[in-house]
C-alpha cells in the first residue's frame, strides 16, 4: 500500500509538473510573440488628424559655404562648344575625352571663336563645360576655361546664371596647361572673381566647386570637398595620334565631385577666392577600377600666369632644347649596354636622337645618342618629366644638364631659345 500511495503521489505531482511547465513554455512562446489581447479599440467620431502645420520660426542655418556660393554663383557660367556639322562626318561628341572632362575631344587652338558668324542651322552643340568671370574691362568681360571645353570649336557661347545666353569669342588657348580665354559683351556683367594664392591652401581644409555637372541642365551646381593634396604630379594625356607623353601637371587634388561639364569652372576656399580652375577627373585606374573622389585643379598662381600671357599675346611662348628625343625605356637593354655604354646604375633618362642646327641643345654640345639623366637639377624619368621642367623656365633661362656620352657623365649649361 505504501508503495502504491508513492507511486500515486509522484504521477500527481508529475502530471502537475508537466501542467505548470507546459503553461510555462507557451507562455514563453507567447510573450516572445506579443500575442496578447487587444483590449483597446480605435475612437469612433471625426478624425483631426490632417492638422499638421509648418513651423514658421525661422532658423538661421546659412554656412560659409552658402555665402561664398552666394557670392561666386554669378561669375561662373556654361560654356558651349558648337562645331559645324555634315551629314557625312558628323562630330563625335560621346568620345572618351568628352566623356571625363566634359569637353570635346577637337585639335586645340583651331577655333575661330567669332559665335554668330556662321549660320546657326549648320552648327551643332558638341558639348558643355564651366568657366568663371575673372575681369570686366570697359564693355569687356574676361571667362578662363579649359582649353579641351572650347578646342574644335566653330561658334561658343555662355550661358549666364540668369538664363541669358551670349556669344562668346576666343582670346586665345594653351593646350599644355588646358587653359583658354574667352571675351563676351561685359554690358550685363556684375560678378566677377578674385584669385586667390594656391601656395597658401592647406590639405584638409574645405574646398568647393561650382559648375555645371553633365551640362547647363545643371548649371550652378555646388559641391564641398576637402584638398586632398597641394602639388600632385600627374601625367598628361597625349594629344593627337601621338604616344608620346604630353608632360606631367602639378595639380590641386580635392575630393569635392567634379564630373563631366564642371571642366574649366572654379575651385574656391571659403574666403570665396578661386584657388584652381577644374580640369580633369580621374574615374577609372589603369586596372578598370571604378576610382571616386578624385578631381584636379591647375592651381591658380599657374592660371593666373597663363592668362595673362593669353590675353596679352594670344598664345603662350615657351623656350625650346632644339632635339629630337625618345625614352631610354625604348632602347634595348642590349643597346643600352653595347651602343650607350651605359653604366648599370643608369635606367631612366631620355636619348638625343638628333640636335637640330644652332638650337640651344647643340650650342651647349649636346649630341645624337647622348643620354640626358638630369635637367635644372632634376631627374630626368622619361620625356614627359624633361618637357614640364624646360616649361617651368622661360626663354632666355640658363639651366645646366647632366647626360652620358660612352659610359661617361658630362654636364654643361643651356641657354633656351623660343619654341617655334
Amino acid at each position: 500500500m505504501k508503495s502504491g500511495k508513492l507511486f500515486t503521489k509522484i504521477a500527481l505531482v508529475a502530471f502537475i509538473s508537466g501542467v505548470i511547465g507546459g503553461g510555462a513554455v507557451y507562455g514563453g512562446v507567447s510573450l516572445l510573440n506579443n500575442s496578447t489581447d487587444v483590449t483597446e479599440s480605435v475612437p469612433s467620431g471625426s478624425s483631426k488628424g490632417g492638422t499638421a502645420k509648418v513651423d514658421n520660426k525661422k532658423t538661421n542655418v546659412q554656412t560659409q559655404a552658402t555665402n561664398v556660393y552666394n557670392n561666386n554663383k554669378d561669375s561662373v557660367v556654361s560654356v558651349i562648344n558648337k562645331e559645324k556639322t555634315s551629314k557625312n562626318n558628323s562630330s563625335d561628341a560621346s568620345s572618351l575625352f568628352g566623356d571625363l572632362f566634359g569637353g570635346n575631344n577637337g585639335n586645340s587652338g583651331n577655333s575661330n571663336g567669332n559665335s554668330g558668324s556662321s549660320d546657326d542651322s549648320s552648327l551643332e552643340k558638341v558639348s558643355e563645360g564651366s568657366g568663371v568671370i575673372y575681369r570686366k574691362s570697359d564693355n569687356a568681360a574676361y571667362i578662363v576655361t579649359n582649353n579641351h571645353v572650347v578646342a574644335g570649336s566653330s561658334s561658343l557661347e555662355v550661358l549666364l546664371s540668369n538664363g541669358k545666353k551670349l556669344s562668346a569669342k576666343l582670346v586665345g588657348s594653351d593646350s599644355v596647361t588646358d587653359l583658354a580665354v574667352l571675351k563676351i559683351n561685359g554690358s550685363s556683367i556684375d560678378k566677377v572673381a578674385n584669385f586667390g594664392n594656391s601656395n597658401n591652401i592647406n590639405v584638409g581644409e574645405t574646398a568647393l566647386a561650382i559648375g555645371s555637372p553633365l551640362g547647363s541642365d545643371y548649371a550652378s551646381s555646388l559641391t564641398q570637398g576637402v584638398i586632398s593634396a597641394k602639388k600632385r604630379q600627374v601625367q598628361q594625356a597625349a594629344s593627337g595620334s601621338s604616344n608620346t607623353s604630353a608632360g606631367y601637371a602639378t595639380v590641386i587634388q580635392t575630393d569635392a565631385a567634379i564630373n563631366p561639364g564642371n571642366s574649366g569652372g572654379p575651385l574656391l576656399n571659403l574666403a570665396g577666392q578661386v584657388i584652381g580652375i577644374n580640369s580633369m577627373k580621374l574615374s577609372t585606374d589603369s586596372s578598370g577600377t571604378s576610382v571616386e573622389g578624385m578631381g584636379f585643379a591647375i592651381p591658380s598662381n599657374e592660371v593666373t600666369k597663363i592668362i595673362n600671357q593669353l590675353v596679352k599675346d594670344g598664345k603662350v611662348t615657351r623656350p625650346k632644347l632644339g632635339i629630337k628625343y625618345i625614352d631610354l625605356s625604348n632602347i634595348a637593354a642590349s643597346d643600352q649596354k653595347s651602343k650607350l655604354k651605359l653604366p648599370s646604375k643608369v635606367s631612366k633618362g631620355v636619348v638625343v636622337m638628333q640636335s637640330v642646327k644652332n638650337s640651344p641643345a647643340k650650342k651647349a654640345g649636346l649630341k645624337q645618342y647622348d643620354v640626358i639623366t638630369k635637367l635644372d637639377g632634376q631627374a630626368i624619368t622619361d620625356q614627359g618629366k624633361l618637357q614640364s621642367i624646360l616649361y617651368q623656365h622661360k626663354v632666355g633661362d640658363k639651366i645646366s644638364v647632366e647626360y652620358y656620352r660612352d659610359g661617361k657623365l658630362q654636364t654643361s649649361t643651356i641657354k633656351l631659345n623660343q619654341a617655334s
